[in-house]
């Protein structure tokens, strides 16, 4: 079958929840993804970054299959071999006290919110029901009815209330807005240190630290969600790092199973974490073997092949000659690591057309909100890569 020939049928029987490109992968490897006509493309998206390993790692598949061969999932009824290891080497390597593993991003979002609100009522002693979050406004959390309930996007939100009560929306960067917004009843503040799906919008310098010693000074939790900006996207294990900040709270997922499963999972010390008793909350998914050994294997690679100091290398790298295009398009070029944003002017027409024309030289980046393409390629690219992509790049960008 053809690419148009998948393409037919993936519309006809397929809810239209997305709009992809017009491109049927059908193998990948490294930094490289393969279409069903055999054409190769350089893969600039990383699976919105969960597959910061690269496609296909060796060492990750080599888990993978080793532990489907033995017993893949027992529920949590059951105790498994690897989900106590996996327990303890998360600790050894973010500095904390316990995780609680959950399947996608969204499900891990929805803990850190419940587990903010016990916290508030068994801890800080808010009256029952009433606990408040502090979110930014441009946030993307996932999808939830309870996460979109606190989104500020209107494609997200207008057929699918009506919405969870309890948060607070004020605008992303402003340190003092949060602070006007805590009362005695706020729970916690939670954010993404970068925000990916509103553009790669970076915030003020100093602002993940002031968020902080305001959450600190004020008995309120600090909660990051870290599924798109941490595991070493950004050129440090966690994008709140950069600022020296270590949240009550951190949300992983996505490139936890280097793409080979949904993993996600919340880390926080005993105080917090140890606050859910048996029953409260759970998954009959979260924390099998299968993923367990997967997230294992994935947590091995970003260490021993130090995929955090080469996305700060290298990243630096994409991000300067990036922005030393002469392109009468490009309104700037911002990103850490190599999570980086290409922001468009107006009257460029759109970032969807130049993801199309990137994709017919070879290359897959994405457009996010209408203006921006996102470039974030799995962490193990090389430099001869990038510079391979690069003339693409500004043939591109300088397009009629």
């Amino acid at each position: 079958m053809n690419t148009q020939e998948f393409i037919k049928i993936e519309e006809q029987y397929g809810a239209h929840n997305y709009h992809p490109l017009d491109v049927v992968i059908e193998k990948a490897e490294g930094v490289w993804v393969y279409d069903v006509e055999g054409r190769k493309y350089l893969d600039c998206l990383s699976a919105y970054s969960a597959v910061n390993q690269g496609h296909v790692h060796p060492e990750i598949l080599k888990a993978l299959l080793d532990q489907a061969k033995k017993v893949t999932l027992t529920s949590r009824a059951f105790r498994n071999d690897q989900l106590p290891l996996l327990y303890k080497e998360l600790s050894e390597m973010t500095g904390y006290d316990m995780s609680l593993p959950m399947n996608s991003g969204a499900e891990a979002v929805e803990t850190a919110v419940k587990l903010a609100r016990k916290w508030a009522y068994q801890v800080k002693k808010v009256p029952r029901h009433q606990a408040e979050i502090i979110v930014a406004g441009n946030n993307f959390h996932g999808r939830t009815v309870t996460i979109i309930s606190f989104s500020t996007e209107p494609l997200y939100r207008d057929d699918f209330g009506p919405f969870t009560p309890g948060f607070v929306v004020v605008e992303y960067g402003d340190a003092a807005a949060i602070e006007k917004a805590i009362t005695p009843n706020t729970a916690a503040v939670l954010l993404e240190p970068i925000q990916g799906e509103a553009g790669v919008i970076m915030p003020p310098e100093g602002y993940l630290k002031s968020v902080a010693e305001l959450c600190r000074k004020n008995n309120v939790l600090f909660v990051a969600d870290e599924i798109q900006t941490g595991l070493c996207r950004t050129g440090k294990l966690f994008a709140s790092q950069h600022e020296d900040v270590r949240p009550d709270i951190v949300i992983v997922g996505k490139a936890l199973a280097g793409g080979f499963y949904p993993v996600s999972a919340v880390l926080a010390d005993k105080p917090i974490l140890g606050l859910f008793a048996p029953g409260e909350h759970g998954s009959t998914f979260g924390g099998n073997p299968l993923a367990a050994a997967v997230a294992r294997a994935s947590l091995k690679v970003l260490r021993e092949e130090k995929l955090a100091e080469r996305s700060a290398e290298l990243g630096a790298y994409f991000v300067e000659q990036l922005s030393e295009i002469p392109s009468p398009h490009v309104k700037e070029v911002r990103g850490k690591g190599l999570l980086i944003g290409v922001e468009l002017k107006p009257g460029a027409g759109g970032a969807r057309r130049f993801c199309e024309a990137l994709k017919a030289k070879g290359i897959l980046a994405k457009e996010t909100h209408d203006n921006v393409i996102r470039f974030a390629p799995p962490l193990v690219i090389d430099k001869e890569t990038i510079d391979w992509a690069l003339p693409a790049i500004r043939e591109t960008l300088n397009m009629k």
